[in-house]
This record gives C-alpha cells, structure tokens and sequence, in this order.
C-alpha cells in the first residue's frame, strides 16, 4: 500500500495526510482492502482523552461550567475557573476538584473588562506554562415580558457580559494557543427558537452561535477548531435567579415545550465539552451541539 499505509489518526490530525492517489472501483458500495490509502477505522484514543491539556473555563464555579471543569480533571485535563463572585461556589468546585486529584486556579472578578479577562489568560499561562482549551460559558439573562421595558443599561450588560467578554477572552487566549488547540462557546437553545421573555438575551446568543462559525473559518488554517454547545432549559443557579418560584416550579415541563417534558442536569451537557474538547472531534469546527431535551432546531 506504499508510504499511505502508516497514516494514523494522529498523523492524519497532526500532519494533515489527506492525498489520494488517483482510483476507481467498478462496483457499488466498493471494496475497502484494495482501497490506498486505507480508511482509518481505529484512531488509538487515549484513555484519558484531555491529557495534559490546560482548559480555562469562564462561570466554572457552577451550573455547566462547574459539570465541565469536573469532567475535563477526569480526562486528565488542568483547570483555571473563572467566575465572578460566587465564593463559596467556588470554593466547592475547587475542593471536589482537589478530591479528583488536581489543583485548580480559581480566578475571580468581572469579564467584562477587558483587563481582567487579560490577566486571566497571563495568570493561567504563568500557571501552567499553556492553554490548550478555552471555554467560554458565563452569562446573565433578565426577564423582561416587552422589549419596550429592555433599558438601555440592560441592553449593554447583556452584551458587554455575553457577547463582549467572549471576544476579550478569545483576543487574549488566541496568541498562546497553537494547532490542536480549541475554543468552546456556550450559546443557547434561544439562540435558535427565540424566547418572548429573554430577547435581548437570546439575541445575543444568537451573535455567538455568529462567532462560533466565522471564527472558526477564521481559524482552521492554524489548526485551531471552534465549536458551540447550545443548551436547553438546564438546572443551574441562573434559573432560580430569574424567575419567579411559581415559574421555577414548571421549569422544563411541558409549558416550555421540551419533548423529555423536564428540565436537564449539568451533568447531561458536559459531556458536549469533553467532546469538543478532545480529538474526538477532530473533524468537527463551526459546528453546534444541541443537548436540549429533544427539541428540534436548525444546526
């Protein structure tokens, strides 16, 4: 089979083995054994997938970035959480990571400026010496029933924390990260369905799921992969600090026309960021993943 014949996975993700000598099978659905190169069937995982690998996660000290950061330590990975002044959630996220058997860096202060998003990125490299992963996942929603009482203050929180603040991580995080490294997005099921109570909101998770796919065309030539996780109606802290008991009371059931008829687990989404993580998902860039409880949206 000639030179084709050692690609592997790694050397197909890492050197770029894609040429084809020319040929043709005369027959439906075709023959692999004569196939040069072969397909690659096994891509040697290893048991760890995030080995080694440096994952700064923003809003990690709970909800899904606290789910994230758990499951990325188990893969191996070493984790600086960002968030903004949830002490004593952090405080806990950092002692079960401890338990897991690593040492976080727990950073604390308001992404929205742009100084603090930078040093979070210099702390974590002084840290660690790398940054392979950057989760960006923190964010506020307010409910508002018209966008007629959407102040203009509003407006611009929401944007400069969850739109804004991605930008700033991502300009700071992009000069230390290198081919093989990844850039995660939190965006939101909104993004796609819109939601009457939360437009400002999911207008700007629809601008993420807009950085997710530009950026990583922007990206793929330096071996960079950006992807999104869009999750449904999950139980987090920024459910009961929006609404009301009555409507936390119904949150994921039917009135919120979620098939699974209930709302999901932190523990239900990490996963998506473990996969989008690791090269698990080594062909996959621009692309968004929808746990969500089964409802159906546009990719």
């Amino acid at each position: 089979m000639g030179k084709y014949n050692n690609c592997s996975c790694e050397s197909v993700c890492e050197k770029d083995c894609e040429s084809f000598p020319p040929q043709h099978q005369d027959r439906q659905p075709g023959f692999e054994y004569v196939m040069e190169p072969f397909p690659i069937s096994e891509c040697g995982k290893k048991n760890r997938k995030l080995e080694n690998k440096v994952a700064l996660i923003t809003g990690g000290d709970s909800g899904i970035g606290r789910a994230a950061a758990y499951d990325f330590v188990k893969e191996g990975a070493l984790v600086t959480i960002v968030y903004y002044n949830e002490e004593r959630d952090a405080l806990e996220t950092a002692r079960r990571i401890e338990e897991l058997g690593a040492k976080p860096l727990l950073m604390s202060g308001d992404l929205k400026d742009p100084g603090f998003a930078k040093y979070c990125v210099e702390k974590t490299i002084d840290c660690y010496g790398r940054l392979d992963i950057l989760v960006n996942n923190h964010a506020v929603q307010f409910i508002q029933r018209s966008i007629l009482d959407i102040s203009h203050k509003q407006l611009e929180l929401t944007f400069r924390n969850n739109v804004f603040s991605f930008f700033y991580m991502i300009q700071y995080a992009l000069p230390y990260m290198g081919k093989g490294s990844c850039i995660i997005n939190t965006t939101s099921v909104t993004a796609y369905q819109g939601n009457k109570d939360l437009i400002d909101y999911s207008s700007a998770k629809g601008a993420i799921v807009a950085l997710t796919r530009s950026l990583s065309l922007s990206l793929a030539e330096q071996g960079i992969r950006v992807n999104a996780v869009a999750p449904g109606p999950i139980w987090t802290p920024l459910i009961p600090s929006s609404y009301s008991a009555e409507e936390v009371a119904t949150f994921g059931k039917k009135t919120s026309h979620v098939p699974m008829n209930r709302a999901g687990q932190p523990c239900e989404v990490s996963p998506c960021y473990v996969f989008l993580a690791s090269d698990d998902s080594s062909y996959m860039t621009g692309q968004v993943l929808h746990p969500n409880g089964g409802t159906i949206v546009g990719s």
